[in-house]
């Protein structure tokens, strides 16, 4: 019987040791983790009149409402081949802005049919002044800023992408 309830004393013993959770480290730096890029897919961008490539990219997709209010916030880098590709669910028209953004983008709005609606050139980072565009979209593309200008990109131009 002593025996037993020896054995019932440690199982105990060994449940409160296990069952109790660290308590979470103290950490006085306010600055957010730094998401990474994952790319999920490739985008093309091509020409209105012949179709043909103007880039290639990598793109990373924000297509849930975590990932579309985030975007690239906090990131520090951005190569010159990346991209977010926001997707949403419907056409309308859209405000983007920079807070927490810390690099310059351009934010280029997409109809459902594919094309380039607006180009927001130039967003600075941590401005919080509203971007729209001007039509309906039902995507966003973030590039890094000085990117569209350099493609020559204009409205009427197109998107195809494939996600992994």
């Amino acid at each position: 019987m002593k025996a037993l309830f020896r054995f019932l004393i440690i199982m105990m013993g060994l449940v409160v040791i296990f069952s109790c959770k660290d308590e979470a480290p103290t950490n006085t730096n306010t600055d957010k983790v730094v998401p990474k890029f994952t790319k999920e897919g490739i985008l093309s961008l091509r020409t209105a009149s012949s179709d043909s490539i103007i880039k290639i990219l990598d793109i990373e997709i924000a297509d849930n409402e975590y990932e579309t209010q985030t975007g690239l916030m906090y990131r520090t880098s951005l190569a010159t081949n990346q991209g977010m590709l926001f997707v949403f669910p419907d056409e309308q028209m859209r405000n983007f802005y920079m807070k927490n953004t810390k690099l310059p983008l351009d934010i280029i709005y997409i109809n459902a049919a594919k094309e380039i609606v607006s180009i927001q050139k130039d967003a600075k980072p941590f401005d919080e002044t509203s971007l729209p565009s001007e039509a309906p979209a039902k995507y966003v593309l973030e590039v890094y800023a000085g990117l569209t200008e350099e493609w020559q990109l204009k409205k009427g131009d197109k998107i195809v992408y494939d996600v992994f």
